[in-house]
């Protein structure tokens, strides 16, 4: 019987051409913390007996605090959860410590790095949505206790699954919390027999009978899970048992309206109406720190962007990559090496890192940014100084083989590889 969790955080395609690629968890774990917002790594102790570790990514502004925080929580990538990356929800973590908060994003049990074991109830949203919001109880539990928390002023948060755990956490007294966002929240599975939505519909029911704190439901008319007639049903069935819910249903994003969140374009779509409603609930919503942007690299004058023939050490696939790359939604980036790998991200987090690092990661010699955006960023005069000193560096140990094309998880956006 085939299984697939459809309900991921953020859709991710990756095109795998060529011989070698290391595990997306691999190269995700090379990518620097950003000490711009004083991004860390905290385990959080959780499970029975508190025996399990939640890899759990903090941000905070300088300072002792105590300051008001968020926990965002995650969804589910296809295949195995420990195989899928660290979330970070860098661009809503970035917002919210310009406004004072520390953000919290723990990988529940199971996933990426934590450990412990991810507990599958199939077809019973119901107990999936309880089972994970058992792991957020644990980390909320875990943040109170910290002396740069205020304790008294607590939002939780969620994306897809995470946006179940959230919904389904707030049937519990939780003391300081004020209020709960779902951002496309929901469980999908389309093995046989499996009839989720209408199990959706029963879940959110059972939490709104239970609810015990305000929510802001958002979600977009062409998200690819969750269509707006599902939403209309568990939203009402929410309401109708007893919860408090504000539904605020935007327009279509980009292809795909649930990796909305993860999306650097983005905050265009949540940030009034988030901010509106943690306004209603006692929480800061003015900016108090001027946090910096990530630098970018910046445009040489090396070549037009549509031109294909320019782009240095490609071969004739790597070109119709290349124009396909070209098709691509912003924020985007291209990577190329001397010895012919080359690599494009698209979307999420930190698109240009990753494709820097993917080709790096499979290339027997250092890849460089060729274009981000909609700029050529190309330094011949650098990839000259890399190709000599890569003529003289020993080659790398050989990568984990990959056979023929196939498709993984890679930060949060799309890909492309190849050598």
């Amino acid at each position: 019987m085939f299984k697939a969790f459809s309900s991921v955080r953020k859709l991710t395609s990756v095109l795998l051409l060529g011989l070698a690629l290391l595990p997306g968890l691999a190269i995700e774990q090379e990518l620097q913390l950003d000490y711009r917002i004083n991004e860390h790594i905290v385990l959080v102790p959780a499970g029975k007996n508190h025996q399990a570790r939640l890899e759990t990514t903090v941000f905070q502004p300088n300072g002792p605090g105590p300051f008001p925080l968020i926990i965002i929580n995650h969804g589910k990538d296809p295949g195995h959860p420990n195989l899928q990356p660290r979330d970070r929800f860098y661009h809503m973590a970035h917002a919210f410590v310009a406004r004072g908060y520390a953000v919290m994003v723990p990988m529940r049990q199971g996933f990426a790095d934590s450990t412990g074991y991810y507990h599958d109830h199939g077809c019973d949203m119901t107990a999936n949505g309880y089972t994970q919001a058992q792991d957020v109880y644990d980390t909320l539990q875990f943040a109170r206790e910290q002396s740069w928390i205020d304790a008294d002023h607590i939002v939780v948060a969620g994306q897809s699954y995470g946006g179940l755990a959230t919904i389904a956490l707030g049937t519990q007294d939780l003391p300081g919390v004020r209020g709960l966002i779902n951002f496309a929240g929901g469980l999908r599975d389309d093995s046989n027999g499996c009839g989720w939505r209408s199990s959706l519909v029963s879940a959110f029911a059972e939490y709104g009978s239970q609810s015990k704190l305000p929510s802001l439901w958002m979600y977009g008319q062409n998200d690819s899970l969750f269509a707006p007639e599902l939403v209309a049903r568990m939203h009402d069935a929410y309401e109708q048992a007893g919860g408090h819910a504000t539904l605020v249903e935007y327009a279509a994003f980009k292809r795909d309206s649930h990796g909305m969140l993860a999306s650097r374009d983005g905050q265009k779509v949540w940030l009034d109406a988030t901010m509106k409603f943690l306004d209603k609930v006692g929480m800061p919503t003015k900016v108090v720190y001027k946090v910096p942007e990530p630098p970018v690299p910046q445009a040489t004058n090396f070549a037009n962007i549509q031109d294909v023939s320019a782009v240095p050490f490609l071969s004739a696939n790597g070109r119709r990559a290349y124009a396909e790359y070209l098709t691509k939604m912003t924020p985007r980036a291209f990577a190329v090496s001397p010895s012919g790998g080359w690599c494009w991200a698209e979307e999420g987090e930190d698109p240009d890192a990753r494709a820097l690092a993917t080709c790096s990661a499979k290339s027997d010699t250092p890849c460089q940014l060729y274009s981000v955006d909609e700029a050529v960023v190309f330094n011949p005069d650098l990839a000259e100084k890399t190709a000599v000193t890569a003529s003289n560096t020993p080659a790398p140990h050989p990568a984990a083989a990959v056979d023929g094309a196939g498709s993984a998880a890679i930060g949060s956006g799309s890909a492309g590889v190849a050598n």
